[in-house]
């Protein structure tokens, strides 16, 4: 089985520079895909034509998508990526290579809760969260971390829990609470990972701080192989009092956090190599709100009229 959600980085026209510097920090690490604009598409994101629009990569074999949306958002903390290192050696060049013309958030040094972790803001904007200690307490090398805050604190355990309904395989893997000395943060999570389908994430309860919110910086896509989970993950993950955040598969849960309703086929028609298919598909997509893939494909294959 494939990995089912799929973090994307929303940069403004950085997104190969971005791709090719963390590729290059992880072993079993490459770029996989590169798309470009055409002119439908340049228009709506204000990139020139032919320019990079989205990068797709892999960092120890975790998939990650780069887009070139525009300045319209920008990372904050509130979503980071927890990394599981192995060995001293290991923890310390990459803090030294993420620090680079970065901010630390939180030092690399020895605490309660790890042997050695630190907390650093990259070179993007983009934050990592490194721990030392062994990858079987996670399972996993590269992990999105949820911290809710402000109007949203102590509604991880909420989302975790309502997070695997949605998705099928996910379990609980352990809960950390704050304690009376966390003062109203008390109940609320210090820690806590899950799996959707089968794959990681974990979410922290914090106290308001500015510039701590979830935002569409980074979003989750959901690949969908029929008409019927598009239809499923939209009504799951779609929250009636935005309806702003709905457009081109993308829409907002009540939580706050993006996703990418994604038509399995949609990545392959865009790669296409002939550029009227694509300049039809694309024109039809931008129209959309929730994909609806007949109409994609009506749209790929130049059809005037419904397929019999």
């Amino acid at each position: 089985m494939g990995q089912s959600i799929i973090p994307n980085l929303w940069f403004d026209h950085q997104a190969e520079d971005a791709a090719t510097f963390y590729t290059s920090l992880f072993d079993n690490s490459r770029i996989t895909a590169v798309s470009r604009f055409h002119e439908e598409g340049s228009e709506a994101h204000g990139q020139p034509p032919d320019s990079v629009s989205v990068v797709e990569f892999e960092l120890s074999g975790y998939k990650m998508t780069a887009l070139n949306g525009g300045p319209h958002f920008t990372f904050t903390p509130a979503i980071s990526f927890f990394v599981i290192c192995e060995t001293e050696e290991e923890i310390d060049n990459l803090w030294h290579k993420l620090s680079e013309g970065g901010e630390t958030l939180q030092p690399l040094d020895r605490y309660d809760w790890s042997e050695k972790y630190g907390w650093v803001k990259d070179r993007y904007g983009l934050t990592w969260q490194l721990s030392l200690c062994d990858i079987g307490d996670v399972g996993q090398k590269i992990t999105p971390a949820l911290i809710f805050t402000g109007d949203r604190t102590k509604g991880a355990e909420t989302a975790m829990s309502y997070y695997t309904t949605v998705f099928d395989n996910s379990d609980v893997d352990g809960i950390l609470y704050h304690g009376p000395e966390a003062g109203e943060l008390e109940g609320g999570v210090l820690h806590a990972q899950f799996s959707l389908n089968g794959e990681m994430f974990m979410v922290m309860d914090f106290p308001p701080e500015p510039g701590m919110t979830i935002n569409e910086a980074i979003s989750f896509a959901v690949p969908c192989a029929s008409q019927k989970e598009v239809d499923y993950y939209w009504e799951k993950l779609t929250y009636d009092g935005d309806p702003k955040a709905r457009q081109c598969g993308w829409c907002k849960d009540q939580f706050g956090v993006s996703w990418q309703i994604v038509p399995e086929v949609l990545p392959e028609m865009l790669q296409d190599p002939d550029p009227e298919k694509v300049k039809r598909v694309t024109k039809a997509f931008l129209q959309m709100k929730k994909f609806d893939i007949f109409a994609l494909e009506k749209a790929y294959r130049g059809d005037t009229e419904p397929a019999a």
